[in-house]
């Protein structure tokens, strides 16, 4: 045990203390151009109608909306007093969702700030959203550590449909682009729940009816690429399904194979999030190790690992521009840019810094080695005594 004066270090070990002077250090860092805020960071979001802007949700209970060009916090919604986990955007009727620990979803108006309809029929927490238009119909989609999904009336809190199928929390939404085309004249569209179940199920949403769709035998079938958890999932260009999980892996679910898993990207802790940028041809990934990775998306090939985050990545977005933005526990949100230029530039200061860092080290194994003037004559008369 490390023995100290200092109060907050009681009853620690000294591979604890030794973390926690590491975190203290790495959080000295400027790297991805870092905006702190004082709450941890549990979801974020690109801003629909606003490449520059995000909101990001704070386990604090409130949404902030951060131009990340500016560094400004352009807006924030308060109101809750729990944690929240999840976040969507209705540009249509200028409202924003929060999901929340205290088990309801909480909305405000984009333009007053104001606290609007509060969604509440969940028994445990709110970990996944969806707004989304049917029609004239807006609809909101919510996924909890219940098990259970959703679908609600937008405009008027009415609770439309409840889906069951999940055995454990549902953690993440995503929308099926091929079912939800822009300006589509569609009555249902299909979203795809992830669960700590580690299924993958799928759903027909309209405003009339919903529930799971069913294989090929009458029954519903589960996708099942992981060993556990599934945390998020998006879809790329070609309409695959990429997916990232506690067993450590992000996969790439192949809809042509009947979303089979066929590429592996492994991890050294659990995958946060994924995100696919077509025109660089990369896979990003957010993982608990506090990395944010960039593999090749042809070869599952690693390319780059963006270092700066100092606690757990929770979350990642893509936005226009090839950026890539992440959030953390440690509170900060930071930018990386994908364009070839300067990924390039990122990788030569990376590896310019572990040269150093290995210089350091070599410097300091060689001080250590030498002996001073007096050292080198007393070693001298041993050895002459021991003629």
């Amino acid at each position: 045990m490390s023995r100290s004066n200092d109060a907050g270090h009681f009853f620690q070990t000294t591979s604890a203390l030794n973390e926690s002077a590491r975190k203290a250090s790495k959080s000295q860092n400027t790297k991805g151009n870092p905006i702190k805020l004082p709450s941890k960071i549990l979801a974020v979001l690109a801003d629909p109608e606003n490449a520059s802007q995000i909101y990001i949700a704070e386990a604090a209970g409130n949404v902030k909306k951060i131009n990340i060009e500016t560094d400004d916090i352009l807006s924030t919604f308060s109101g809750p007093t729990a944690p929240l986990t999840s976040l969507a955007v209705s540009p249509a009727t200028s409202t924003l969702y929060a999901g929340s620990w205290d088990k309801s979803i909480w909305s405000w108006s984009l333009r007053t700030r104001k606290p609007a309809l509060r969604f509440a029929a969940h028994t445990d927490f709110v970990k996944a959203l969806l707004a989304l238009r049917i029609h004239d119909t807006h609809l909101l989609v919510s996924g909890s550590a219940d098990a259970s999904i959703i679908v609600w009336d937008a405009s008027t809190g009415e609770k439309l449909h409840t889906l069951k199928g999940h055995t454990r929390g549902v953690l993440h939404l995503a929308l099926d682009p091929e079912t939800y085309p822009p300006d589509a004249d569609v009555n249902v569209v299909t979203v795809f729940s992830a669960g700590s179940d580690r299924e993958i199920r799928r759903w027909s949403v309209g405003r009339e009816a919903a529930g799971e769709i069913q294989g090929a035998d009458g029954v519903p079938a589960p996708v099942v690429a992981h060993e556990t958890s599934v945390f998020a999932a998006c879809f790329d260009g070609a309409g695959d399904l990429w997916s990232a999980s506690a067993d450590k892996t992000a996969r790439c679910l192949a809809r042509a194979r009947g979303f089979e898993a066929d590429t592996e990207l492994v991890h050294p802790d659990f995958v946060r999030g994924v995100v696919v940028d077509e025109v660089g041809g990369w896979v990003v990934t957010a993982c608990r190790d506090e990395e944010v990775r960039v593999w090749e998306k042809g070869s599952g090939e690693l390319h780059h690992l963006f270092e700066g985050h100092y606690e757990e990545v929770t979350g990642i977005v893509l936005l226009e521009g090839q950026r890539v933005v992440s959030v953390s526990i440690d509170g900060t949100v930071r930018r990386w840019s994908l364009k070839a230029a300067e990924l390039a530039k990122a990788i030569k200061e990376a590896e310019d810094e572990r040269a150093g860092k290995i210089q350091e080290v070599e410097a300091g194994e060689k001080q250590e080695g030498l002996m001073t003037v007096e050292e080198e004559a007393e070693l001298a008369e041993l050895m002459e005594d021991s003629d």
